[in-house]
């Protein structure tokens, strides 16, 4: 065994989902993994130039958490923008529920059920923390702004059911303490909590996480790792993850795709990526 992959085999973070590494070799049908969801077929996207995919193809099951990993500037972020309509791809498409796309804006594509969080916080700073997850609920109003404003019969009604479901959701994420509070005030790792709300208030069948532990310490990482678990087995959230830290990918995904230069080089379980050569040399580099 090489140098580099005894490190990229020690890439764990045990104390969080030791259960699920166990489980990782079992059937997919004893663990609630179901048919395919969502099928990227031959994606190419290019800016002028520079190719920023090239022929990716992957899929997506029901009840999976399946991560995208790979070195910076591999296309990992541009891959989840052609998925939620961000980007038209200029080649390729993508099946989600057996209906096919190429060119979808985002509000269509949330409107199918997928959910998106970015890289950067996107929140209302000076709005509360129910407030800010309130948004997520827009796509799911039925009653027009006049009736809105007024606040008055089926409007009134609405309101009261979405702000008990945000609520809820509120519970989940462990912030009560904080429900009031402008978002700005509250500390980074409470803020991607916030953000991972708001897209849960869509009710996402399919949730797409760019790297949601960016610039969090470890125990906010673990904090999100457990919370991410709950998504995925108790609400049976499919979720796309973009991370870094090799560690948490390692021990919550069910499946591995590996970008590196907009190209794939690798798809698998934890396991068979670890042992991927090409994987090791796109992290490590050769020389180890």
């Amino acid at each position: 065994m090489t140098a580099a992959a005894t490190a990229l085999r020690a890439a764990t973070m045990p104390s969080i989902a030791a259960e699920r590494e166990q489980t990782q070799d079992v059937p997919a049908a004893m663990r609630r993994v179901g048919d395919v969801i969502l099928d990227v077929q031959n994606i190419s996207l290019a800016f002028g130039g520079v190719k920023a995919l090239t022929d990716i193809s992957f899929n997506v099951r029901e009840h999976e958490i399946r991560a995208i990993i790979g070195p910076n500037g591999a296309g990992k972020s541009s891959m989840l923008n052609c998925i939620n309509g961000v980007y038209a791809p200029q080649q390729g498409s993508i099946t989600f529920r057996g209906r096919t796309f190429k060119h979808m804006n985002s509000r269509q594509v949330a409107e199918m059920g997928v959910a998106r969080t970015f890289q950067n916080l996107a929140l209302f700073k000076g709005m509360s923390v129910l407030d800010n997850i309130m948004t997520g609920r827009n796509l799911k109003i039925k009653s027009n702004l006049f009736l809105q404003a007024l606040r008055i019969g089926p409007a009134e009604r609405e309101e009261m059911a979405h702000r008990a479901f945000v609520e809820r959701i509120i519970d989940f994420l462990e912030i009560q303490a904080h429900r009031k509070t402008p978002v700005g005030r509250l500390p980074y790792g409470l803020q991607k909590r916030v953000d991972l709300g708001r897209a849960l208030a869509m009710e996402p069948q399919v949730l797409l996480l760019d790297e949601p532990m960016a610039g969090m310490n470890v125990e906010e990482k673990q904090d999100m790792c457990r919370f991410i678990l709950d998504v995925n087995d108790e609400f049976g959230t499919t979720i796309v993850l973009i991370e870094h830290d090799m560690g948490v990918v390692m021990d919550i995904s069910d499946r591995v795709v590996v970008l590196d230069y907009g190209k794939k080089i690798g798809d698998g379980t934890p396991g068979e990526v670890r042992n991927n050569e090409d994987v090791i040399r796109a992290y490590l580099g050769t020389s180890h």
